[in-house]
């Protein structure tokens, strides 16, 4: 049975791959940053397979809270060890590079980056040998939008993470890989994009249509198989074939 940590799983790709895996028969631990009846509504539907733990990624004390306590619940429901990982807790930032702020520049990187790089830190210490670690990036490292440095540069930083990671971990059989999705369909994106850019993005991608969360969440689900076991310090592109 699948014990698994997800970060950032109220909401959008976050809720997806934390109902994704439930249903697939993981136990799952998942943090929240602040929207608490959401993450309820998670737990809910998960029948209690899911535990909501609010944890800011920016905050590592927080972070370690959430890991302590995914140590209890998978020891209290027998789930085993830690098998996996998933990084998904992130935030973005729109301003240009002349109007970015040093504090609105640190909330992105203590999110994006810090945050995930702890994460893995206090995964490897915990997981069982074979586990599993995923990222979430974006193609936005490889098709770069104005007003996405800080959060582009976030997302490049996680990647190389990942692969460096990979080389650490790999003798231990545990995986790490990265899943960079294009444009999806979540609350984030019609809250920053106007329909018609929404629009124009799905007739770009080869399948014609933005993805959902639930695409990303069945590629999330896919790396953690034992049948990916052969896949590490990879970043597979899930953006319909946009880029």
């Amino acid at each position: 049975m699948q014990a698994t940590v997800v970060t950032g799983g109220s909401r959008g790709i976050g809720r997806a791959v934390v109902e994704r895996l439930v249903g697939d028969g993981a136990t799952v631990v998942f943090s929240y940053a602040a929207d608490e009846q959401a993450a309820l509504q998670v737990e809910e539907a998960c029948g209690g397979r899911a535990v909501a733990v609010r944890a800011d990624a920016a905050d590592l004390d927080q972070m370690e809270r959430l890991f302590a306590t995914a140590d209890k619940v998978f020891a209290d429901r027998a789930a085993g060890p830690l098998t996996a990982l998933v990084n998904n807790a992130g935030v973005i930032d729109h301003s240009p590079i002349d109007e970015l702020t040093p504090e609105r520049f640190e909330r992105v990187m203590a999110v994006n980056v810090r945050g995930a790089f702890f994460a893995v830190q206090a995964a490897a210490r915990r997981m069982a040998d074979g586990g599993r670690i995923v990222t979430i990036s974006s193609t936005g490292t490889a098709w770069p939008s104005a007003g996405e440095s800080v959060y582009a540069a976030s997302k490049a930083a996680i990647e190389q993470l990942t692969r460096v990671t990979s080389r650490e971990l790999g003798r231990r059989g545990i995986t790490v890989n990265a899943v960079s999705p294009g444009p999806t369909d979540t609350d984030m994106l019609r809250a920053n994009t106007p329909p018609e850019a929404v629009a124009g993005v799905a007739h770009m991608t080869a399948l014609g249509r933005v993805g959902t969360p639930a695409d990303i969440a069945a590629v999330v689900a896919l790396l953690l198989t034992p049948d990916a076991g052969w896949l590490t310090g990879q970043n597979l592109v899930a953006d319909g074939g946009l880029v």
